[in-house]
């Protein structure tokens, strides 16, 4: 053990460190501004190479909507990850409940996604966690949501 304190930003290598998830559905490049277990800041490159983009839709890219609110879910197990040291890729985490969702923008292509989250419930060693986030692109909202997760731990 050390007496370190845990990283305030995750690169692409700690964000694969932490999350099983992978292409074409790590939607995460970065989490900066990480304070504890309280709040993080998640940034997604949207990329018209992503495979969403054939089917949603032809001649019109948007980024699903359910998208969006999985990376702001993949930025608060980052935060979480990292905090807590858990770089071993087997981190899962279940969605139990999204409420107040609202899209206010579209998300295309070229867009940088910006997801500021905040925990308001959870604490380490917990298994369910409730997040609120906020999803913009260039400091216009996009889509906000409060969602709750189960952190399914692995064995220490």
């Amino acid at each position: 053990m050390t007496d370190e304190a845990p990283p305030t930003e995750a690169d692409i290598q700690l964000i694969q460190a932490i999350l099983p998830h992978r292409y074409p559905f790590l939607l995460v490049d970065r989490v900066v501004g990480i304070e504890g277990t309280a709040k993080a800041t998640g940034l997604k490159n949207v990329s018209m190479n992503e495979p969403h983009f054939q089917g949603h839709f032809p001649g019109q890219p948007i980024m699903p909507g359910v998208t969006i609110v999985e990376a702001m879910a993949q930025t608060a197990a980052v935060m979480v990850g990292t905090t807590l040291g858990l770089t071993e890729g087997n981190l899962l985490v279940y969605f139990m409940g999204i409420d107040g969702c609202k899209f206010r923008r579209k998300v295309i292509p070229g867009d940088q996604l910006r997801m500021d989250i905040e925990t308001t419930r959870g604490k380490p060693g917990g298994k369910v966690w409730r997040f609120k986030g906020q999803a913009t692109v260039e400091g216009e909202l996009a889509c906000e949501a409060e969602f709750t997760a189960m952190m399914e731990l692995p064995a220490q």
